[in-house]
């Protein structure tokens, strides 16, 4: 703490013992910690609020960085635009027919898998819940 190591400390306490005296060291060193606690508060305010500016500032210069893309991509895409459809509810219509060899690589397939192979001749609702 501050460079003092605990032999100077001692000397400094030896030192106001014979100075002060007995009697009014514990007042001194009453007044001397709400001294030192009322300082803590000072510079534990002050950093709070200088880290409260900076972090202030931060957040401005994201907002200006937010506003910026938002405007590039509002002027990208403007609401009155002329956009497709984004939900793709069948297969593409494909107008020039594939090369062979390019329908063998890639057959229709069918939108929904088959059901999975059952070896139970029960029928599905006459079967017990598990």
């Amino acid at each position: 703490m501050f460079g003092v190591d605990s032999s100077e400390l001692l000397i400094v306490a030896v030192l106001a013992l014979l100075f002060i005296g007995p009697k009014d060291l514990p007042h001194v060193m009453l007044k001397v910690g709400r001294f030192v606690g009322k300082i803590r508060g000072y510079t534990r305010h002050f950093t709070a609020g200088i880290e409260n500016a900076i972090r202030e500032a931060e957040l401005e210069e994201m907002e200006k960085k937010w506003r910026e893309e938002n405007q590039r991509i509002l002027a990208q895409y403007p609401a009155d635009g002329d956009y497709p459809d984004p939900v793709m509810t069948a297969q593409p219509v494909i107008k020039d027919e594939p090369t062979p060899a390019l329908a063998a690589e890639q057959p229709d397939l069918p939108l929904e898998s088959p059901a999975a192979p059952d070896d139970d001749p029960t029928p599905i609702k006459d079967r017990e819940l598990p």
